[in-house]
Formats: structure tokens, sequence, C-alpha cells
């Protein structure tokens, strides 16, 4: 045989090494084994401290139990059941052997806790595979840590211990109330806060603690926690670094319940902040209703200012009936007295729609273009009466066509162009400057638009002010200047509804700049085709040379070449140095007012060095019409408002280089030009004096007018007179005995053929977006607000009369 000892060299070789094996197994102290991985893990041998570490003497043991294990663990199923399924898991995963903490049973019915080493061998016995396992006793190490546990438990708080790594709290060991309260709260055993409560004062610990922690030093703070109910907790936190594993701490921290005492804290303090609340409520309420009694005082004022005015000039022109120049006099100041008056009454009613959130934004397409000489329309009258220099420049204006509310874009315009006006001294400088900046909102470009001036400035408090409703300045400069003080709370309400942006900056005494910024989603610009074949170059002439800059950058985006000068002068230079050579310049665009040689001057010495065939035309942030006779004579072709936005020059070069018929932008006329003799209207007004007004207008553009006093009158009028007598109805809304709203549904509803059809325009007093969605509900085809602007009216007459 393979192993068989032939000579007694070979026996004592053996011995020896059998002896050195016994040996070394009693010096090792551990439970050494060998076991076949048979359905009964039988035991083949095992060394003495497998005997002593279970209690059996060897030769007792294989008496009762026969060297199978299943025998031994006969009455102790569930330790049995742990090591069989341990064991057949290992053989399933192909692995060379396991590690097991587990309980040992031992003789007398008691137990020990063990480590147990288990290694698959390659040797077979009978077919069974070998395994060698190694049992260490940790039973002192496990009762130590089970004797910490029932210390931690005991503890009057939470007992945890964390590794502090650098992105967090590593948990390693905790008593049972800190796992019931907290586990739930950590994922892959890192806390990245230090309770289950992420409250700002917990942030702010973290903060202030957390590099403490790391450097190993001892922290004590307070937190905040939920119980397991969601209800709220404080905890005194007391923590030691008590280890260092892999470079970092290891903290045993102990969480107190100092909740109770907290709370008194907190009540404490609350208490205190609610009285500093209700005192500073207090104070804003008292200042509120001093700023209300000051406005309206100020308001009694002013609105007492232009009534005086009304009521004074009404008994002037009374006493003076037949001078027909006194009388026109007083009419003008009665219109501007009761425009005052008007203003006044809609920032009031605006701010009221605004507070209580009835004031609603349109949507439409507008051009930029139209909105600016809008602006400068209404606003040149007051901008000369005292003498400001007016300038106006674009920057990088790719889209002119933009959607969204016009009317309250210029209101808010308005209502910061209005203070710089009135706000700076005679013979002030105010600049408006509009940018497209790059937008970061799809299909929406960013415009922003400034107003600066060189007025009286704002104080710094009441610069903090500015935007609050019914403030005003007291400066002795400014304490005459009419207003409300509330222009620019409504104008911040609408640009913050339209997700805008308002800034202001200003020094006292030198004046104010006011930013807008507002998204406004762009429509597609038109392509341009001047077609023109060849060009010379268009001449630019301003003082100003911003404006010569932006209005050639425009040119050249066009396609057209450009030249400027900074004078007139130097204008009648070029053009006179350009024609001796015969290339005369495309066209001249001069500025109106300039110092020195103006506009008109200028193009007087060009046509008289040139000739007449150079398009001239003028331009201005001013309108022309005060200058239009003196240009024309003086040989301008046309004239353009500022800034020249580049619809603005492909107009100007169309009309007037390429000789096209063009759509001009020419304001409508106040009064209308049509007579309607020969048709009838109907008039529903409750009130005598509002009907009388509106029948004698109504009456000058030669309808026949006839009148019904509410709208039960009105739907008996209509019903009783033929079909297609009436060409027009204007309805009131608030009327007795049947409302306007009711009169139109009845008269839709009529069985007749000119029910659906004859226009129904409300003239009424409700002015806000239900009232007029109300009207068209009802079926009127538009809705009039009183008082009545006869531009609107007679373009309303002239849309549905066929004008």
């Amino acid at each position: 045989m393979k192993n068989e000892i032939t000579d007694s060299a070979g026996i004592v070789t053996a011995q020896s090494a059998d002896y050195e094996y016994n040996t070394l197994m009693r010096l090792l102290g551990v439970s050494v084994s060998k076991h076949l991985l048979d359905e009964h893990f039988t035991l083949v041998w095992a060394n003495d401290f497998y005997y002593e570490l279970i209690g059996w003497p060897k030769e007792e043991y294989e008496e009762i139990f026969h060297n199978r294990p299943d025998l031994y663990y006969e009455d102790f199923q569930d330790e049995w059941k742990e090591l069989t399924e341990t064991v057949m898991e290992t053989v399933a995963k192909h692995q060379n052997g396991y590690r097991l903490v587990a309980k040992m049973p031992q003789k007398g019915g008691g137990h020990v806790w063990v480590q147990i080493c288990n290694s698959f061998s390659d040797e077979y016995v009978n077919g069974y595979q070998v395994s060698y396992t190694v049992m260490t006793n940790i039973d002192d190490l496990v009762r130590v840590q089970k004797e910490q546990s029932v210390t931690y438990s005991n503890l009057p708080g939470f007992v945890a211990k964390f590794r502090v790594d650098g992105d967090g709290f590593r948990f390693l060991y905790a008593n049972d109330r800190f796992t019931e309260s907290f586990e739930e709260f950590s994922e892959n055993g890192l806390y990245k806060g230090i309770t289950n409560y992420g409250s700002e004062q917990n942030h702010s610990a973290y903060r202030q603690n957390f590099p403490l922690m790391r450097a190993g030093k001892p922290v004590h703070f307070t937190l905040q926690a939920k119980d397991r109910s969601g209800g709220d907790m404080w905890l005194q936190v007391n923590g030691d670094c008590v280890d260092w594993l892999d470079g970092n701490p290891v903290y045993l921290i102990i969480y107190i319940d100092v909740t109770d005492i907290t709370e008194q804290r907190e009540l404490q303090k609350q208490l205190e902040e609610r009285s500093e609340m209700l005192h500073n409520a207090l104070e804003s309420a008292e200042q509120a209703n001093r700023a209300k009694s000051e406005f309206l005082s100020r308001m009694s004022h002013d609105i007492r200012t232009p009534m005086n005015a009304i009521i004074g000039m009404t008994a002037i022109a009374g006493t003076h009936i037949d001078d027909k120049e006194r009388v026109l006099n007083c009419l003008e100041k009665i219109t501007l007295s009761s425009k005052l008056l008007l203003s006044l009454i809609n920032e009031v009613l605006d701010m009221a729609r605004i507070e209580s959130g009835r004031i609603a934004l349109s949507e439409e397409e507008f051009s930029l273009s139209d909105l600016l000489q809008n602006i400068i329309t209404v606003m040149q009258p007051s901008i000369m009466d005292k003498n400001h220099r007016f300038n106006i420049h674009a920057y990088g204006l790719r889209h002119e066509n933009v959607i969204g509310d016009p009317q309250r874009i210029q209101q808010v315009f308005l209502n910061i162009l209005s203070n710089a006006v009135k706000y700076t001294p005679d013979d002030g400088e105010i600049l408006f400057e509009i940018r497209e900046k790059p937008s970061q909102i799809q299909g929406c470009g960013c415009y922003e638009f400034s107003f600066q001036d060189n007025g009286y400035g704002m104080k710094p408090e009441f610069l903090k002010k500015l935007f609050t409703p019914f403030e005003r300045a007291d400066d002795a400069d400014v304490r005459s200047i009419q207003g409300t003080g509330l222009g620019m709370a409504i104008s911040q309400n609408i640009v913050r509804m339209m997700n805008g942006d308002i800034q202001v900056e200003s020094v006292y005494g030198k004046g104010s700049k006011f930013t807008v910024i507002l998204y406004l989603e762009v429509c597609e610009e038109e392509k341009l085709d001047l077609k023109l074949k060849e060009t010379f170059p268009v001449l630019v002439v301003d003082d100003d040379r911003i404006a010569c800059e932006t209005v050639c950058e425009r040119l050249d985006e066009i396609g057209l070449s450009s030249r400027w000068v900074l004078s007139g002068e130097e204008a009648v230079e070029e053009v006179e140095k350009n024609h001796r050579i015969n290339e005369d310049f495309l066209a001249v665009i001069i500025d109106l007012t300039m110092p020195g040689m103006n506009g008109i001057e200028t193009t007087r010495k060009i046509r008289a060095v040139a000739g007449p065939d150079i398009p001239i035309i003028l331009i201005s942030a001013y309108d022309w019409l005060d200058y239009e006779e003196e240009a024309l004579a003086a040989g301008a072709n046309g004239f353009v408002v500022k800034p020249m936005l580049k619809s603005n020059l492909v107009y100007t070069i169309k009309k007037y280089v390429l000789k096209e018929n063009v759509e001009s932008n020419a304001r409508p006329q106040i009064q209308s030009e049509r007579s309607y003799k020969g048709k009838r209207l109907l008039l529903v007004e409750d009130n005598a004096f509002n009907r009388e007004i509106a029948e004698e207008i109504l009456g000058q553009t030669g309808f026949a007018v006839e009148t019904a006093e509410n709208g039960l009158e009105a739907v008996e009028q209509f019903s009783a007179v033929p079909e297609f007598y009436y060409d027009l109805v204007f309805m009131d809304l608030q009327m007795p005995v049947m409302d306007g709203l009711e009169a139109a549904r009845r008269i839709r509803s009529m069985d007749r053929k000119d029910a659906a059809a004859v226009p129904i325009i409300a003239m009424t007093a409700n002015a806000m977006k239900k009232d007029m969605e109300a009207s068209i509900s009802a079926g009127m085809n538009a809705h009039l607000v009183k008082p009545l602007e006869l531009e609107l009216l007679y373009q309303v007459i002239e849309k549905y009369m066929g004008g």
C-alpha cells in the first residue's frame, strides 16, 4: 500500500509527526474537529479542546451520541437549524467554507458562544467530503457586549456610536431606544444629518459641530427631533471621541431628552416674538392709518384743485358767453383739468383692483415701435412745457413685434416718465433707453427699459418706501407737485404680474434712474426686401453720437451703407462734396432739434447746394406737428419719430426713396370726417346729463338719435319699429327696471332679421375686464368706457358702419 510503513525509520518518523500534531492541537487552545458532510455531519476526529468546550468526556460523548452531531443537537433544534442552513448555503454557493457566530450546547443544558470557522477539503471518506472546523470560545466578549447593551438600554436617553466620515455619520451601534426612533432615517448606514428632523436649527448645529467632531473634540449642543408619534422633542447631545477607524473618529453620543425644559424656553421665546410682532403690527397699522389719512388729505387737495378749475372756468365761460376766444380758452382748461381728475380717480381704482386681485392682463400682439410712438405723443406736451431735452435710444432690438399687454406696459412707462418730467426742474434732461438682451426663456425676448433724469432725486429713507402705496416725498422742492403716491406701487405690481422686475437708483439732488425688465413673447419678424440694386450711402445727422451709431447699425442690418456727422454744418459740407462728384447720398436723415443749426435750417441749406432730388427725412423724439409747415417749406420730404427702429427705417426708405405706397402710422383724426346722415341709432341711458352729452356728440356725426331711459324701454322701442330701422344701438349697463345686459340678450333673442345683425355697443362706466366679458357674452359687439374718448367712439362707429 502507498502509505504503508515498512521500516523502523518510517515508524519513528510517523510517531514523531503524530506527536508534533497533537502537541500543536493542545497549544492552539481552540477546538479543532473533522466532520463528514453527510446527513449527520458525522464527527471523524476532534482534539481535547472540542470536548472541553462542550463539557462531555470523549468516551461518554461517543457512547451516547455515536459521534453524530444531529443527535447531540436533538434538544437544540434552533441552533441545529441555523448551523445546517449555513452549511447548505455554503455548499450551494460552491464556497470553500463559512464563518458563523452561534450558541454551542453544553452538558447540563447550558451553552457557550463560539465563533465557528469551517473549511471544506478535497478529501473524501466513504464518498463524503471532509470538512475541518475550528471553534473559538467568544463567550466573554459576547457577555461584555450584552452587558454594554443592557447598560446603554438603561441609560436615561438615546445612545449611539458613529464613525464620523468626511460626508456624514456612519452608524456603528445604538441602543434600542435610538434604533426605534432613528433607524428608518438612515440609508446604507449613513446619516446625512444628526436627527430625524431637518430643521434649520439642526442644520446650523451640524455646520457648527461637524468640523469639531472630525477633529475628535468633545461636543455639546441641542437638537430638535420627532418622536414616534410625530410630536416635537428636544435632545441635549453629548458626544466624545472613543476611537479612530481608518483615520476617522468614532464617537459615542448620548442624547438626553430635555423636551420639557426646552419647550418652556421656546414658549417664552415665542411669547417674546409674538409680543414684538404685535408691537410691530400696531406700529404698522398706525403708520398705515397715518399714510391713509395723509393720502385722503392730499387727495382732497388734489381732487379739489382740478374741480375748482372746472367750476371756476365754467363760471368764467358763462359770464363771457359772447367772447368766443375766452370761452374756447376756458373749455381747453376745463378739458385739461377733467383729464387730471380722471387720472387721479383711475390710479385709486387701479390700486384697489390690484389689492383685491381683480386686475387681469391681456395677451395681444403689438409693435414696440407703436408703443414708443404712443408714449412720445402723450408725453410731448408736458416735456415741452418744461423745456426738457428728451432723448430716446434703442439697442440691439432683434424683435419689434411681441405679445403682451400694451396698455398696462404703457401705463407703467407713462407713470415713470411723467414722474421724471414732474420731478425734474425746467430745462432738464430725460433719457429713455430700450435694450433687447439675451433671454434664457424659449420663445421670449428679454427687454430692458431704462428711464434716467437729472431731477431732484430721492433721499435714501424715501427710496425704501418708494413702492409703498400712498407714500410721497415731503421735500420742500416737490411738496407742491400733484400726485396720489400710488403710481409707483401700481407700476411695481403690474411689472411683477408680468414676471418682470423694476429697479431704481437715485442720488438726492442729482436725479434718478428706473429700470424695467420684461420678458415678452416674440413674434416672427417679417423678412425685409428693399429691392435696391445699387445704392450710395445714407447720411445720418444728429448731435447725439449714440443716435447716429444706432441708426447706422440698423441701416447696415437692412443692407444699406451709411455715414454720420454730428452737426448741420458738417452735413451740408458732406452733401455738397458728394454732389460735386455726382455721388449724391441715397437719403439724408436729420435730427430736428440740433443745437446751432437745427434740422430745418440744415434741410434748407442742403436743398440750396444739392437741389430737390435727395430725400430728406427729419427725425425727432418729439411730435413734429408744430414744425411741419416750416419743415415742408424748407424742403423736407417727411418725418419719423425716434427711436428709428428697423421697421421705421424700412418704412422710410420704401416711402421716400423707392416711392412705394406703404401703410402709414399716422394718427387717427380726433374728429370723424364721415357723415352718417340718414342713419338712425338708439341711445339707451338712464342718466339725463350723460344722455344729453352722448346725444349731442352722436348727433354731430349726422345720426338721427332716439333715446330710451332703461333697458325695458329700449327692448319695447326696438320691437315696435320695422326691421333694420336702427343702424346702431348704444347701451348703458347699469340702469333701473332692466339693465343693459338683459336688454341686449332680449334684443338678440327676438324673432326678426335685424335682431342678430344690429351692432350693440356698451357705453358704460363699468371698466373692469369682467364687465367687458359680460358685455360680449350678452351679445354686444364692443365695450366703450365712460368718460368717452371721442377718438375711440368715432373708430367704433366707423368700424360698424362700414367706414
